[in-house]
């Protein structure tokens, strides 16, 4: 039997005719294969990488988030601007069916501190090789090293295949190709000007779930630097402030631990949040950046820059930390004085310095202020190839309510290629199997249609 998680090439070089081709062999094509096969429908999976799930596997290193735990109408509004399209498919198939789904495949989970989902071994493989084998057990055709390259004048599609290309004359498509993030996983939105050359309507891909650069500035220094951030604290969007040299090269990997991040953007959206991230050595990144990530990111394409405010000790009171800051410290330095009464050492320490300059942190007053709120400003988010994935797609509104492309009949669109995103914590892969799930059901309605 081959292996659970590749496929040899099937006949490459000749022509193929079915019922169903599922292009994307990651979880919104492998949902959409699973509806459709369990329908009766005759379905071939092609995918460009040489096994499936791979971007899947990825993403389950660390430990797999299949989907979340909180209720649904928190759930389904971590969708944004785009609930009202997600909400009804996630009626259909959302975190309980999800958990259900993996249980059928002999998969336990649970829920961790967080809310999040896991499975009951932390691990993204177990499942696939059990998704894969239910899917050769439905009939399901895997033909891999199949990259899609379009369509033929006749509507046959077109693959690139290592021997050439091959044709494939389906009756029903369902494109899962995924968005632009982790291109060497397969991701590489090659299939953005095949659709907009049919007259398809897509939102251009951004980066989401991403980290920012700072700008790299050498900081000005004394008063002026002091003066500078006393007008910077509590104003909102501010002038470029970065990173210097020194900051970037010796602190670059160090994490901010159990500290606030909270932004409001021009037009009144608003983020506050506890968490951690990592300064980098241009900028930042990691969880409670990603979760702050879309907005920052709309402010940036609006104004150029965006500037959150950082809570460095947010179990502490303004008032607290003022009065500390101001308690005499005797003989000790301001950096021993600090660590003892505030427990600020190491990178936090590091970035007060870094921002208010030796004579700023002698201004109790400021510092307590930077403390409870320093402004870091970032302008541009890292390159989307860096994300864990992306915004726009195609647009919803190109699509019928089965996710059939309006301007081509019996083509069906799943998971990231379509324009949505959330953030991380089992958010992403609930929507790309709801939404695979959907097309796949959307497809055999279609070829059910066509019979009659």
């Amino acid at each position: 039997m081959p292996d659970a998680l590749t496929e040899p090439l099937i006949s490459p070089s000749l022509p193929l005719t079915c019922d169903a081709a599922v292009i994307g062999a990651g979880p919104a094509g492998l949902m959409a294969a699973e509806v459709l096969a369990q329908a009766g429908v005759a379905v071939h999976v092609f995918d460009a990488m040489p096994s499936a799930g791979r971007k899947f596997l990825l993403a389950g290193k660390g430990g797999l988030n299949l989907t979340h735990s909180e209720p649904f109408a928190p759930f389904a509004a971590r969708f944004g601007a785009r609930s009202a399209q997600i909400a009804p498919l996630l009626e259909r198939f959302g975190a309980e069916h999800l958990r259900a789904w993996a249980q059928g495949l002999g998969v336990d989970t649970f829920v961790g501190t967080s809310g999040r989902v896991f499975p009951a071994d932390m691990k993204a493989a177990p499942l696939l090789r059990a998704w894969l084998h239910r899917l050769r057990g439905l009939g399901v055709q895997f033909h891999m090293r199949h990259r899609w390259l379009g369509w033929a004048q006749d509507g046959a599609l077109r693959f690139a295949v290592p021997q050439g290309e091959r044709q494939v004359a389906a009756r029903a498509t369902v494109l899962a190709l995924g968005g632009a993030s982790w291109p060497r996983l397969g991701s590489d939105a090659a299939w953005v000007p095949l659709l907009a050359g049919k007259g398809v309507d897509i939102a251009p891909l951004q980066p989401a779930n991403c980290g920012f650069d700072v700008p790299r500035v050498d900081a000005p220094v004394g008063e002026t630097r002091r003066d500078f951030f006393r007008e910077l604290i509590g104003r909102g969007p501010s002038p470029a402030v970065g990173w210097t040299p020194f900051f970037a090269e010796r602190y670059a990997g160090q994490p901010f631990k159990s500290v606030a991040l909270s932004f409001t953007a021009s037009d009144g959206r608003a983020f506050a949040r506890r968490g951690e991230f990592v300064a980098t050595a241009t900028g930042v990144e990691g969880s409670l950046v990603y979760a702050v990530s879309s907005l920052l990111r709309d402010e940036i394409a609006a104004h150029g820059h965006a500037t959150f405010f950082l809570d460095l000790l947010p179990s502490h009171t303004p008032e607290r930390v003022l009065a500390e800051v101001r308690h005499p410290r005797g003989a000790r330095s301001l950096s021993s004085h600090l660590k003892g009464r505030l427990g600020l050492d190491g990178i936090k320490a590091a970035v007060l310095y870094e921002q208010l300059g030796k004579d700023g942190m002698q201004d109790a007053a400021l510092l307590a202020q930077a403390i409870k709120a320093l402004p870091i400003t970032v302008v541009a988010p890292r390159p989307v190839e860096e994300a864990i994935s992306t915004a726009g797609g195609v647009a919803f509104e190109a699509l019928d309510g089965h996710l059939m492309v309006q301007a081509l009949p019996g083509v069906f669109c799943a998971g990231e290629m379509l324009d949505w995103e959330a953030p991380t914590g089992g958010y992403l892969l609930t929507a790309s199997c709801a939404t695979g799930r959907a097309a796949g059901e959307g497809a055999a309605h279609w070829l059910a249609l066509q019979k009659k």
